[in-house]
């Protein structure tokens, strides 16, 4: 298998853990990728009309994107524990993963606006709503994460990237700060192997 990469997407890491938890990390090369909202990177178009990454070509060929798509497929590859298989459980996993994709995407924006923005069109009021989004996410993480223990399944894998990524572009946002809960279970859970694997540079 191939995967369209770059080290700093926190989308990216989330499918690199999970293969690393599901022991499939050997089975993916990594295609470096120059991802861009506006300078599209041509050999990721060529396989996914987004030009987005993750983009995973699969041994048979097959295109998949986006991160929960891959995340999905490579759950079935390996022993599936990633995602429960009682209905209650697996819905609650998969809304856990869209909260946390939902804040990833939110501070991506963020980022962008930024960083690939000229500087006399930035917009205050939406970065400002988008750090909004990324605060109220971690709001309901704090007030769930006593109870994560151990689990490394892909709602724990993506709230990980999700704190990475807060940590790696937005140090700044302090989000530990009234988060007791949020911090401590990060420390343990970003200590994995496959976390500490992927940790952006």
């Amino acid at each position: 298998m191939k995967i369209y990469y770059a080290a700093a997407s926190p989308f990216v890491r989330k499918c690199l853990v999970a293969a690393t938890e599901l022991g499939l990390r050997d089975r993916i090369e990594l295609v470096a990728a120059a991802a861009h909202p506006i300078n599209r990177d041509r050999n990721v178009v060529a396989h996914n009309p987004l030009g987005k990454i993750p983009t995973l070509i699969t041994d048979d060929g097959d295109v998949l994107y986006d991160s929960r798509v891959i995340c999905e497929y490579l759950n079935t590859l390996g022993d599936g524990h990633l995602i429960p298989r009682e209905a209650k459980a697996r819905f609650g996993v998969l809304v856990e993963q869209a909260l946390a994709d939902g804040v990833m995407d939110a501070a991506v924006l963020a980022r962008y606006e930024t960083f690939a923005r000229p500087e006399a069109l930035r917009w205050k009021d939406w970065i400002g709503g988008q750090l909004e989004k990324v605060n109220s996410g971690l709001d309901l993480l704090e007030s769930r994460a006593t109870g994560f223990g151990d689990r490394a399944d892909l709602g724990a894998i993506a709230f990980g990237c999700m704190l990475g990524y807060l940590d790696f572009r937005f140090a700044s946002l302090n989000w530990r700060d009234g988060r007791p809960n949020a911090a401590a279970w990060f420390e343990r859970f970003g200590a994995r192997d496959s976390m500490m694997a992927t940790r952006p540079a």
